[in-house]
């Protein structure tokens, strides 16, 4: 067999070829998310939004009951060649014309012409994106619930557990595990409260927005807002206030939310890669991935995923903002350009939901190696500490320049900030008091307190303001 013929797929194994099981995205592969987003679970939430307005119309008087009851039992996407209507949407732009004409076709002759009445493709594709979404965001949420469970109990555990500090790459002063674990926690809370306040809208405007067709008798107002409010009750989604087909919050503001949990994600993520390096080794994964060359390793994979999602949303989440720019009453391409940036959104951060309550899960955390990497610097961690104490003995002026020289000549010989200081005349009667100071486990501030303040926040809302 050459090459060419390695290549050559049979004709009827082509869609198998061209379907997207994930071998690219290891962080959603196998989640609920991914299967709650995939082209079937589109298709299904098309069909719904199509027997919703039916059912409405139903409500109303507009529909017998017999039509929308047969347009519901009719509205299963195992029915729908899933792969034909995507190779037909290109003719029209968008799914929802073949899948139209599909579902109408399905249908009793008598049937048939309340099928998508008075709807435009728009007011379907966009509900069914909301339906999506709908049904994707609570598992996010058991996730990040899951995730900050586990990170206010790693909180709790170590509120005390002495840590180095860093701020830009270097030693800082000392803080705590527990305190960084919070922070996370409240981070993860945070995205919690951004996913959960959102609203999540049908649609429903007709041609330009304006229900004109929805208007029974045609040209008498007042029917369709109460077939609005029908529809988003048949489907369980928001009421909006007005057909919303270039007024797009609902898609910006999810967005924007999905945004801020991936990258919240993201900072537990690369907190997690820089702590478990070789040279600093104060975490570890608690199961990590094999290298295909060196078997000796362990690599923080779970936390190199939850990056490379923070890293690919900021683009997906831009395209969602800049659907805000959309022209008329209903626009050419930008509606078009959210559905798979918004898929791959919900994806990618519905993964490193996953992913991160697996990491924290079975995160190890080696308080000895923090201990030992907190007196790396020999005492030079606690210099703030001690600059505040010799400024109350010498002067500020003094104690700065005293501590300056002193700090520099421990780095070159070597030796620990304390024994250098021992050596100043000026401090000789206050050697007890600084090697008590010396020590980087004494100055963790208000650590502790911190890590119970946040542990008193529940939700994600209570450290709101409230009139």
């Amino acid at each position: 067999m050459t090459s060419t013929d390695a290549l050559a797929w049979p004709a009827d194994a082509h869609p198998d070829v061209v379907a997207d099981v994930g071998l690219l995205s290891p962080v959603r592969v196998a989640s609920d998310v991914e299967a709650a987003t995939g082209d079937r679970a589109f298709l299904q939430a098309m069909l719904d939004a199509e027997a919703a307005l039916t059912r409405a119309q139903a409500t109303l008087g507009d529909a017998p009951g017999w039509a929308a009851d047969a347009v519901t039992a009719a509205a299963h996407a195992g029915r729908f060649d899933v792969r034909g209507i995507a190779v037909r949407a290109r003719k029209g732009g968008n799914p929802v014309i073949p899948l139209v004409a599909d579902l109408t076709a399905a249908l009793p002759a008598d049937v048939a012409p309340y099928v998508h009445r008075g709807a435009t493709s728009q007011d379907i594709m966009d509900t069914a994106t909301m339906l999506v979404a709908d049904r994707t965001l609570p598992l996010m949420a058991a996730d990040l619930r899951r995730t900050a469970d586990t990170l206010g109990r790693l909180a709790d555990e170590h509120r005390i557990t002495p840590m180095p500090g860093r701020t830009l790459t270097q030693h800082a002063v000392p803080t705590t595990f527990g305190l960084k674990a919070a922070g996370w926690r409240h981070l993860v809370l945070d995205g919690l409260e951004r996913l959960s306040s959102g609203r999540l809208p049908a649609q429903l405007g007709g041609a330009a927005g304006t229900l004109a067709a929805f208007e029974t008798p045609i040209g008498t107002p007042g029917g369709g807002p109460a077939l609005l409010a029908a529809y988003a009750r048949e489907l369980g989604l928001a009421e909006p206030v007005l057909p919303w087909h270039t007024l797009r919050t609902p898609v910006a503001d999810l967005g924007s939310g999905l945004g801020f949990v991936s990258g919240a994600l993201g900072k537990l993520a690369v907190d997690v890669l820089v702590l478990s390096r070789t040279e600093i080794g104060e975490l570890a994964e608690g199961s990590g991935g094999d290298s295909s060359a060196m078997p000796h390793k362990s690599n923080p994979v779970r936390a190199a995923l939850i990056t490379a999602a923070a890293r690919q949303v900021p683009a997906l989440a831009s395209v969602l903002a800049g659907s805000l720019t959309a022209e008329d009453e209903r626009p050419a391409g930008a509606w078009h350009a959210e559905w798979q940036a918004l898929r791959e959104l919900l994806r990618l951060t519905g993964g490193a939901a996953r992913d991160a309550a697996e990491l924290v899960d079975g995160l190890r955390v080696f308080s000895d190696r923090m201990l030992d990497n907190l007196h790396l610097t020999g005492g030079l961690i606690v210099s703030e500490c001690l600059a505040a104490e010799l400024g109350a003995l010498l002067g500020r002026k003094p104690a700065r320049e005293l501590l300056t020289r002193a700090a520099h000549r421990a780095a070159t010989e070597r030796r620990s900030l304390y024994a250098v200081l021992a050596e100043e005349s000026v401090l000789a009667d206050h050697l007890d008091r600084l090697h008590q100071l010396a020590d980087p486990a004494t100055y963790l501030g208000a650590a502790a307190a911190l890590v119970d303040r946040a542990l008193a926040r529940t939700t994600g809302s209570e450290h709101r303001k409230h009139p």
